[in-house]
C-alpha cells in the first residue's frame, strides 16, 4: 500500500472515528475494570460502534462528516459519564442517572474533584473537528472526498453482522447479578443499550402476601414478646442527627497524637455505640439515608427514592410518632428543592420542614449555611417546640463535611500533618474535624436549653465519604496507615450509630451488624411504641443478635451482610467474594447461598410493598 493510499484509508470517517472511539473505550475500560489492554473490547465495543456507523453510511451523504461527529460526541459522552460516575459511585452509570442532571450544578465542586485532567482528552478530537469544520480548506476537501455512498447491500450486510455480534455479547450475559461484570461481559455500549431496551421487571408480590411474619422469616429472626428496654425512653423527644459523609473509622482516631473527633468519641464511649453499622443508600446518597431511616424500607433498584417513591403516601416514623402525639419536623440548610426533598417530606408525613429559607445563607459552606448555623438555629426551634404540651421528633441533617471536603480556611480547626496536606484523605479528615467541632456546640446547646435530658438522641453517618474508587495511590497509603491494613469494602460502608439519653444503656459497645433500615424499629422500642401494623424491613438492634442486611447500588445486586462477613455477588452466588467485617482478620463461618436468596427476596418484598402504597 502506497503512502497516499494508506493516508486515504485512514481519512475515511468509518476508519478514523473507529480508532478515535476505540481509544476512548480503552480509557473507560481502564478506569472501570482496571484493564489497560482488554482484547475483549475489540469484540464488544467495536461491533456496537460499527452498528451506528452503518446507519450513518446508509442514510447520510451531504452531511456525513457531521453525522459521524454527532455519533462520536454521543458515544464520547457515554464513555466520559461512565468514567466519572464510577470514580464516585463505583457502579456503571445508566440512563436512570439522567434524572440527576439537574443536581450537577449544585455539586460541581464534587464533580471537578473527581476529574483527572487526562479525562478531558476524550473531547480533544471533537473540539478540533468543530473548530476546523466551518473554515478549513483541507476540511472542505475532506468533506467533498467522502460524499460517496457505498452499496446499500454491503452496508446492510455489515449492519446485520454487527447486530448479531452485539446480540451474542448481550443475550448470554443477561442473568449476571453483578452489574460491573455484566457491563464487562456485554461491553459498555451494549450494556447501556440493554438497560434502555430491557423490559424485564421483577414481578410485584401481592400486598396480601407481604406480612411482617414473612419478612421476619426471611430475615431469620423471631421478635420477643417482651423486648428488652421497651419504653425506657417513653414520652421523650426524639432527635436524630444525620452526619454528612461520616465514616466509623473516625471514632477514637488519633493522627500523630491529635484527636480528630473528640465530641463523637465522648458520645460513643459514654453511650450506646454500634461499631458494625452499615450505610444502605443508593443514587440519592443523603436523601436516600433520610428515606431509609424514616421508613425502614430498602432503596429502589434504580434511581433515588426521591425520584421513585415520592408520589406515595408512605408508612413512616413521622406518621407513627404523630399517631402517638408527637410534633414532627426536619431541618436542612440547603434548598428543599435539592433532591426533591419537599416531595420526600410530604410522602414521609413530616408536619414541618425548615430549609435554606429558614437558615439563610450566612456563614456558607458549600451550598448552605454552616453546621454551626444549622445547630444554633435548630436548637432555638426545638426549644420553641419543647414549650408545647407534647413531645417532638426532629431530624437534623448536617452538610458542612460534604464532598469534596475543601472547607473554607476559617473553618480549619486542626493542623494537618505534612503527609496529609493536599490529599483527598487529609481534606476529608479536616472537614470531619470541623463537623465534630460544630456537633460539640449542638450538644452544649441541647444541654444548656434543657433538651438533652428530656430527649432520646440518635446520631449516625449518612454514607461513606471516601469511596475506594476515588482514592489515588497516596490516599490509599494513608488509609492503610489509619487502618493498619488495606482499606476494604466493609471499611468503606461502615458508619457509626450512637444512641444517647436517659433510659439508654450507657458505656456499651455493640458489635452486632446493623444498617440504617434498623433505626426506626430500634427507636420505636426505646420510646415504647409498638410497630404492630407497620411493615418494616429493619429490626430492633437491642433485641436481636443475627442480622441479614441486603445492600444495593454501591455493591452489586445480590450483595449482603450477615454477622460474619460481607458477600459481594459475581454472576451469581458461586463466583461471589466474601470479605471479613471491619476489625476481623478472618471471615469465620462466612455467608451461605440460602442467605443470598433470602436477601434478594427481601429486596423484592420491599420494592413490591412500596410500589403498591397509595398515591398522596
Amino acid at each position: 500500500m502506497t503512502h497516499k493510499s494508506f493516508a486515504r484509508f485512514f481519512k475515511k470517517p468509518f476508519v478514523l472515528f473507529t480508532i478515535i472511539l476505540l481509544v476512548k473505550g480503552y480509557l473507560a475500560w481502564a478506569v472501570t475494570f482496571g484493564d489497560w489492554l482488554p482484547w475483549k473490547l475489540l469484540v464488544t465495543e467495536v461491533p456496537f460502534i460499527w452498528l451506528l456507523f452503518c446507519l450513518v453510511e446508509w442514510s447520510a451523504t451531504k452531511r456525513k462528516l457531521m453525522a459521524y461527529t454527532i455519533v462520536n460526541l454521543i458515544l464520547t459522552g457515554v464513555f466520559f459519564a461512565v468514567i466519572m460516575y464510577f470514580k464516585y459511585f463505583g457502579v456503571i452509570v445508566t440512563y436512570h442517572a439522567l434524572a440527576q442532571v439537574n443536581q450537577v450544578t449544585e455539586v460541581k465542586g464534587s464533580v471537578i474533584s473527581l476529574m483527572d485532567p487526562y479525562y478531558l482528552l476524550v473531547f480533544a478530537d471533537i473540539i478540533v473537528l468543530l473548530a476546523l469544520m466551518p473554515k478549513s480548506r483541507r476540511m472542505k476537501e475532506w468533506k467533498s472526498s467522502i460524499k460517496y455512498k457505498p452499496k446499500k447491500s454491503y452496508v446492510f450486510a455489515g449492519f446485520m453482522v454487527c447486530l448479531v455480534i452485539c446480540l451474542f455479547n448481550v443475550l448470554p450475559n443477561r442473568a449476571s447479578m453483578n452489574e460491573i461484570k455484566k457491563a464487562q461481559q456485554m461491553g459498555i455500549l451494549n450494556y447501556e443499550a440493554y438497560t434502555i431496551l430491557s423490559l424485564k421487571k421483577e414481578p410485584l408480590v401481592p400486598l396480601e402476601n407481604i406480612t411482617q411474619a414473612s419478612i421476619n422469616k426471611l430475615k431469620g429472626i423471631a421478635v420477643p414478646e417482651n423486648p428488652k428496654y421497651f419504653g425506657n425512653a417513653k414520652g421523650k423527644n426524639l432527635i436524630i442527627v444525620q452526619l454528612e459523609s461520616f465514616q466509623n473509622f473516625l471514632i477514637n482516631l488519633k493522627i500523630d497524637g491529635q484527636e480528630i473527633t473528640p465530641n463523637m468519641n465522648k458520645l460513643a464511649n459514654e453511650n450506646l455505640y454500634f461499631t458494625n453499622f452499615m450505610q444502605q443508600v443508593g443514587q440519592g446518597n443523603t436523601s436516600d439515608a433520610e428515606f431509609v431511616v424514616n421508613t425502614s424500607f430498602y432503596i429502589p433498584p434504580d434511581g433515588a427514592a426521591t425520584q421513585r417513591y415520592v408520589d406515595k403516601k408512605l408508612p413512616s416514623l413521622p406518621r407513627l410518632l404523630e399517631q402517638h402525639g408527637y410534633n414532627t419536623l426536619t431541618l436542612h440548610t440547603n434548598a428543599v428543592q435539592f433532591w426533591n426533598r419537599g416531595e420526600l417530606y410530604s410522602s414521609l408525613g413530616f408536619q414541618h420542614y425548615y430549609d435554606q429559607s429558614f437558615f439563610g445563607q450566612e456563614d456558607p459552606v458549600f451550598f448552605g449555611a454552616s453546621d454551626e448555623v444549622l445547630y444554633a438555629k435548630s436548637t432555638d426551634k426545638l426549644r420553641e417546640m419543647d414549650r408545647e404540651d407534647k413531645p417532638f421528633y426532629a431530624q437534623i441533617i448536617s452538610m458542612s463535611a460534604h464532598h469534596p471536603f475543601t472547607i473554607p480556611a476559617n473553618k480549619h480547626k486542626m493542623e494537618l500533618p505534612k503527609r496529609y496536606q493536599g490529599t483527598f484523605v487529609g481534606d476529608y479528615i479536616r472537614a470531619q474535624n470541623y463537623a465534630d467541632y460544630a456537633l460539640g456546640q449542638l450538644i452544649d446547646e441541647l444541654k444548656q436549653k434543657g433538651l438533652w435530658e428530656d430527649s432520646l438522641i440518635v446520631i449516625y453517618g449518612d454514607h461513606m465519604g471516601l469511596p475506594i474508587y476515588s482514592l489515588d495511590h497516596d490516599d490509599k497509603q494513608l488509609m492503610e496507615e489509619i487502618y493498619g491494613q488495606e482499606y476494604s469494602y466493609t471499611d468503606m460502608l461502615n458508619i457509626p450509630l450512637v444512641i444517647a439519653g436517659s433510659g439508654v444503656p450507657h458505656e456499651q459497645i455493640r458489635d452486632e451488624v446493623g444498617g440504617q433500615v434498623d433505626i426506626m424499629p430500634t427507636v420505636a422500642n426505646l420510646l415504647g411504641i409498638s410497630m404492630r401494623g407497620y411493615i418494616h424491613f429493619g429490626q430492633d438492634l437491642l433485641n436481636q443478635t443475627y442480622n441479614l442486611l441486603p445492600e444495593r447500588y454501591y455493591l452489586p445486586t445480590g450483595s449482603f451482610l450477615n454477622d460474619n462477613a460481607m458477600f459481594m455477588s459475581g454472576n451469581g452466588y458461586e463466583d461471589g467474594t466474601q470479605y471479613p467485617l471491619t476489625g476481623q482478620s478472618s471471615i469465620g463461618q462466612g455467608t451461605t447461598e440460602d442467605e443470598y436468596h433470602r436477601a434478594l427476596k427481601l429486596l423484592n418484598l420491599s420494592d413490591s410493598y412500596v410500589n403498591q402504597q397509595p398515591k398522596k
